[in-house]
């Protein structure tokens, strides 16, 4: 596996996973959907601010890469934040953040049978492992609906993100700042819109405040570090490095909100583990053909990067330009990144 977007994954799933916690503790003085609403417009704000003292090294987002875009704005900026945030709310922090490792495997599940990533039998192993972790989590020991609820509603979260996480993979060569502040700036609204529409009240200016910035690194700072990670990783690799974040969110309840460390908790986590590990020892390596392309983004002239330049293309490397990939085979180690969406 390279090794930086490997760190890359890690960082956004660091920053995500240390919100979970924080937002259990926000959810209290907050109503669920204003908060998911605050997240992402501080999130927006923040992102724009900093693109705002920030020259773009990055391609702008191009009128194909919109639908794509909605699409992933509406189930992952939308959607998915709102039953998280309904869902923490009757669920125990540890148990929610653990949870989230499911979206992982939600997002490696319609990689893999709707957009056609490739995906072996480690990587489904590990789905395995993680999905048993989340059902030795979600135990209740008997039938009870009512214990069920909080955990479904997170479940359901997880289902919008992957969807989001394969959608936002169409659109992972553009800009990663921009793509995550128009998520920002266009969820983030709605989200209140319909927090208030719902009879839910203005929270104290101290509360509202933390909220944008937990919203500004777990879910603005997060988001773009994993498009990033996306365009060199694939969306189901990314997305398996992507669910480490739910154990760091866990071990943060612990002191944080004064949850007990128990039995069920450390198996499940352990079995999640094992599901992690896999995915992250998983190696890949045939002949395989590139078939012509032309495209633009941020890159090093590497061995899938030999073209000619033109007189009016940017000098130094990294550099973003539009340029052309010849027919080229040959093999080495590699992972379904953006160069490499050949068939098996």
């Amino acid at each position: 596996m390279p090794r930086l977007p490997v760190l890359i994954a890690l960082g956004a799933a660091s920053l995500f996973g240390l919100s979970t916690p924080l937002a259990k503790a926000l959810v209290g003085a907050i109503d669920p959907w204003l908060l998911a609403g605050l997240f992402y417009l501080g999130s927006g704000v923040g992102l724009a601010l900093l693109r705002a003292v920030r020259a773009p090294a990055e391609a702008p987002l191009s009128g194909s890469d919109l639908p794509w875009l909605a699409g992933a704005v509406v189930s992952g900026g939308i959607v998915g934040p709102i039953l998280l945030m309904t869902g923490i709310a009757r669920t125990d922090g540890a148990s929610a953040s653990l949870l989230l490792t499911l979206e992982g495997v939600a997002t490696a599940l319609i990689a893999w049978f709707v957009f056609r990533e490739n995906v072996d039998r480690r990587i489904v192993a590990g789905m395995g492992a993680i999905v048993l972790g989340a059902l030795v989590l979600a135990w209740q020991g008997g039938p009870a609906a009512s214990g069920l609820v909080g955990p479904t509603l997170i479940v359901g979260a997880c289902v919008a993100w992957g969807i989001d996480n394969n959608l936002t993979r169409k659109v992972s060569l553009a800009d990663p700042l921009q793509i995550a502040m128009i998520k920002g700036l266009a969820a983030g609204p709605v989200s209140l819109a319909l927090a208030f529409a719902d009879g839910a009240a203005l929270p104290a200016p101290g509360a509202a405040l933390a909220a944008c910035l937990v919203g500004f690194f777990g879910y603005g700072a997060s988001l773009a570090l994993f498009v990033l990670a996306l365009r060199q990783l694939g969306t189901a690799r990314t997305g398996a490095y992507f669910s480490t974040a739910p154990f760091l969110g866990a071990a943060l309840s612990i002191p944080l909100l004064g949850e007990r460390a128990t039995l069920q908790l450390a198996l499940a986590g352990a079995l999640m583990a094992v599901g992690v590990w896999l995915h992250l020892t998983e190696r890949h390596e045939h002949e395989h053909e590139h078939e012509p392309l032309e495209h633009a983004h941020r890159h090093v002239h590497d061995r899938h990067h030999r073209h000619e330049h033109a007189p009016g293309d940017p000098p130094g490397e990294p550099h973003t330009h539009r340029h052309v990939h010849v027919r080229l085979r040959h093999a080495h180690p590699h992972v379904p990144d953006m160069h490499h969406q050949h068939r098996h």
